[in-house]
């Protein structure tokens, strides 16, 4: 199909110039509807650098900012997030999600491919496409050579105007027994290190360059750190480290000597998971965007949140060795028993007497795990589902967060919480269930850390650390609010349903081993299927729709494993997307649902 022009005013990284589809012919274009709080979306970014600069004399990639929540919406937020992660390519403010629904979008991320004449040749959902992307780009720079519709060179890309703070975009923040104040100074690439006043930098480790490198604090490298763990001292005498660090862009666990400087890799192949174990000896074991770490005595070692995919590591310094220790990789919010619990991007962490407390960005909730007997179990303190949010106070069952990703134990037992996308900090009481406002007006607020002088708020967007302010402390009764995506009108009854996936040129469906799809169907509520749910090989299958139901979610998750067709040894790849697709019940609604995770739409 033609693809359809590109609707909106408000264009990032073009130097205030609007680009228009129809300016591009001759280029291949790379639409990629993403959105800033969405882990799989800074993934792709990460993804798509190599191709960007391989293809850079034909390529031109847009941004396409779709956002999930209100906050994400707001243009400042989306000149924060396009510095933060550095995107440089343009980037369209896309608030009522007009051109999500032109492209016909159902999942973030998403890449559309427009080939030269402007028509979409290539849809992909979800991450790992990069190598597909740059067969389907090498074969379309051939054609459209050979047919002379092809025109090279000229970016519209604009770089912004950065300014120079001495932090950047600062994630999380521990205190050292002396009072120093660590810092992961996450678009610096490093961790500072502060005097116990929190506003004297005494010393960095990392040169400030992203990168891996192990080393000498100034020759050192990170990659966007972000959570941050002081280990034991006795543990610490043992392992040669003091502070374990969350290097989440290079998807590993760093080990920081505090007495030398010096900085090594504890955890991780530097390759994000994709599927397989994620357990076993710690240096040959993949992670995917570790974004916190907080050491726990009753799980005997440093607890990570695995953001990018939806689970709690486990790492032990001693032994050596990381294992899930809880979640299923399925996004979501179920409590019960650590191993079958679902979470959403777990994004703090913090203990508290017997129970470790976290926050589930996508969910907007505050969650605890406690152990129970020879296990641990999960529960829910704040949040309900994937797709409500707020800033409501009262009683927890009908308090409503936005989008958090920190939090801290204070001194009585209740609980802080960095509720990032409301800008303000949250109370909730354990004893009393209920949920206060400490402090609103914040940029962007994703750390809390309780020293001497009172709780340190690492407020991101403002570049900077700042004591809670808690004068104005009170109640909030804001409205319920919910992520905006049209649903999909679907008639209930039998539905003919399939994921669409379509190998890369030089690429065929393996079945050497068995299948080589899989597909998982579920609802929310789960009564809303009445036939078709659960597991199979096939991507395509019958599932009736439950009568009696006005609207709910239907939650797929599809994968498939393709190999090159024609190498002696081929090299082999696993695709897989989760959707999470809202619908609404209606006699006169459609009766086919075809989700594409990869290739063309037209065939």
């Amino acid at each position: 199909m033609r693809a359809p022009e590109l609707a909106g005013d408000t264009w990032l990284n073009t130097g205030g110039k609007k680009i228009k589809l129809a300016e591009l012919r001759g280029r291949i274009v790379l639409l990629d509807f993403w959105t800033s709080g969405c882990i799989n979306c800074l993934h792709v970014l990460d993804e798509l650098r190599p191709l960007e600069q391989e293809f850079a004399d034909v390529l031109v990639t847009i941004g396409v900012h779709s956002p999930k929540f209100l906050h994400e919406g707001e243009n400042a937020a989306i000149e924060a997030a396009v510095e933060r992660y550095g995107v440089h390519h343009p980037v369209l403010n896309d608030p009522d999600l007009t051109n999500w629904q032109q492209y016909a979008v159902k999942a973030w991320p998403t890449l559309v491919l427009v080939d030269p004449e402007g028509y979409v040749v290539h849809v992909a959902a979800g991450e790992g496409h990069a190598e597909a992307l740059r067969r389907v780009v090498t074969e379309l720079v051939a054609s459209h050579e050979a047919k002379g519709t092809l025109r090279r060179g000229g970016s519209p890309y604009v770089p912004a105007e950065v300014e120079s703070t001495e932090l950047r975009f600062p994630g999380k923040a521990v205190v050292t027994a002396a009072g120093r104040v660590l810092v992961a100074d996450t678009a610096n690439h490093s961790i500072a290190e502060f005097a116990s006043d929190a506003e004297t930098l005494v010393r960095r480790f990392g040169s400030g360059e992203r990168g891996a490198a192990d080393g000498a604090f100034d020759v050192a490298s990170f990659a966007e750190p972000s959570g941050l763990a002081l280990l034991p001292e006795e543990v610490a005498e043992k392992v040669g480290y003091h502070l374990v660090v969350a290097d989440t862009a290079n998807h590993r666990l760093r080990g920081v000597d505090l007495r030398t400087g010096g900085v090594t890799t504890v955890a991780g192949t530097g390759a994000q998971w994709r599927d397989g174990s994620d357990s076993g000896h710690a240096l040959d074991v993949d992670l995917t965007s570790p974004w916190d770490v907080r050491w726990w005595d009753a799980a005997g070692g440093v607890v990570v949140a695995m953001a990018g995919n939806h689970t709690l590591g486990l790492f032990d310094p001693v032994a050596g060795t990381v294992r899930r220790f809880a979640g299923t990789t399925v996004e979501g919010l179920r409590d019960g028993k650590a191993t079958e619990a679902f979470f959403a991007q777990t994004s703090g962490l913090a203990v508290g007497r017997d129970r470790l407390w976290f926050v589930d960005a996508e969910t907007s909730a505050l969650r605890w795990i406690e152990p129970s007997g020879d296990d641990f179990t999960v529960y829910t303190a704040v949040g309900t589902d994937l797709f409500s949010f707020g800033h409501r106070d009262g009683k927890a069952a009908q308090a409503l967060l936005q989008h958090p990703l920190g939090l801290a134990v204070l001194g009585d037992g209740s609980v802080a919480i960095a509720d990032t996308y409301n800008g303000a900090i949250r109370r909730y009481d354990p004893a009393s269930g209920e949920v206060s406002t400490l402090a609103s007006g914040l940029a962007e607020p994703a750390g809390l850390v309780v020293t001497d002088a009172g709780v340190l708020v690492v407020e991101t967007a403002a570049h900077r650390l700042r004591l809670l302010d808690a004068s104005a402390a009170g109640q909030v009764d804001g409205e319920a609010l919910a992520v905006r995506r049209p649903p999909t009108v679907l008639a209930p009854g039998a539905l003919d349903f399939s994921v669409v996936f379509v190998p890369p040129p030089g690429e065929r469906l393996d079945d050497r081993f068995g299948p080589s799809t899989r597909l998982e169907v579920s609802a929310s509520p789960p009564g809303l299927l009445a036939e078709g749910a659960g597991s199979g090989t096939e991507l395509t299958r019958t599932i009736k729709l439950a009568e009696g139901y006005r609207e709910g979610v239907l939650q797929v998750v599809a994968q498939a494993a393709s190999c090159d067709s024609d190498a002696e040894h081929p090299a082999c790849r696993v695709t897989r997307q989760d959707w999470g697709v809202p619908i609404r019940l209606d006699p006169a609604g459609e009766g086919t649902l075809h989700l594409v995770m990869a290739g063309n739409p037209a065939t």
